[in-house]
């Protein structure tokens, strides 16, 4: 399989040709697209209102080591986190039980948040990274973590109220259609999320319609390096575990563009496969798939 260190820039050149097999994952299958997406949000959400009782009550719900799974030991799930790029500094910043090893990258890296700024993040979890956000943009400023799954929810309300975090709110949604007025956020940010969307192009309109003129994305998530096998896109399991669902690069940038997005820049992670590797030990899924940092401006 090919490599994919090179980092991508669209500014104003024209979208890549389509050659029949680009944007295949919003076209409609064989039955009502939007019965199979409800369906895999249904799968989604289940799998991680798992995560979140598993959490809760110390147990495992399988992998130790994945985008989807949550260790009862939380020093494994520090060091996930920092394989991820997070700090040691980071982690002690946020109340206990909010770092549940669930991302691919950090998008606080490459946000650069401001004192003041709205911050919006799709697919929030437990909170780790709204409270991560909440110390940058301090008092003056407001994250709001947008989750569908109500287990979740509680857990990173719960997290909110034990770290004191006045600023910071979670809400009920699907990241395709989010529960925030249009032109509120300076900056939308998400922790491998977006992979899990049937409807990817949908969640980048939604984001361009909630951001404000000069907003800007900061995104960590896992996408496609080459196309997946079949036997991988029908994979349940291995869609929740943020592979079997992960788009190519040029359909991001094309569905990004389409949204209005420009300065669209996505870096795959050559250094990922050493993680991606561990969340199906028994597949070669990092041949597949790369965590990337994904950048994107609305215009002013």
């Amino acid at each position: 399989m090919r490599a994919c260190s090179a980092v991508y820039f669209w500014h104003d050149r024209g979208l890549p040709a389509d050659n029949g097999n680009s944007m295949s994952q919003n076209k409609p299958n064989r039955g009502d697209a939007s019965v199979q997406a409800d369906l895999l949000r249904v799968e989604v959400r289940s799998s991680y209102a798992a995560v979140a009782q598993a959490d809760d009550s110390g147990d495992c719900c399988g992998v130790e080591a994945g985008c989807c799974g949550v260790s009862d030991d939380a020093a494994i799930n520090r060091l996930i986190s920092t394989r991820l790029g997070y700090t040691h500094q980071d982690l002690e910043a946020v109340p206990e039980g909010a770092d549940m090893g669930l991302g691919c990258g950090n998008p606080q890296a490459i946000a650069a948040l401001r004192p003041g700024e709205r911050v919006i993040d799709l697919g929030s979890g437990g909170g780790f990274d709204c409270f991560l956000a909440a110390a940058e943009v301090g008092e003056q400023g407001h994250v709001i973590g947008i989750d569908m799954t109500p287990d979740m929810l509680t857990k990173a309300r719960g997290n909110a109220a034990r770290g004191r975090f006045p600023q910071v709110e979670f809400r009920l949604g699907e990241i395709e259609h989010l529960p925030v007025a249009d032109n509120t956020a300076d900056v939308i940010i998400s922790n491998c999320v977006i992979n899990l969307s049937p409807d990817k192009a949908q969640v980048f309109r939604e984001a361009f319609r909630v951001l404000r003129p000069g907003g800007r994305l900061a995104i960590s998530d896992v996408v496609a390096t080459t196309e997946l096998p079949p036997d991988m896109r029908a994979d349940a399991g291995l869609i929740s575990a943020c592979i079997g669902n992960a788009a190519v690069v040029d359909d991001l940038a094309q569905w990004l563009r389409e949204a209005g997005f420009t300065d669209i820049r996505i870096e795959p992670k050559d250094e990922s496969r050493e993680f991606i590797r561990d969340w199906v030990p028994d597949r070669p899924v990092e041949d597949y798939v790369l965590s990337a940092s994904i950048e994107a401006v609305k215009p002013r």
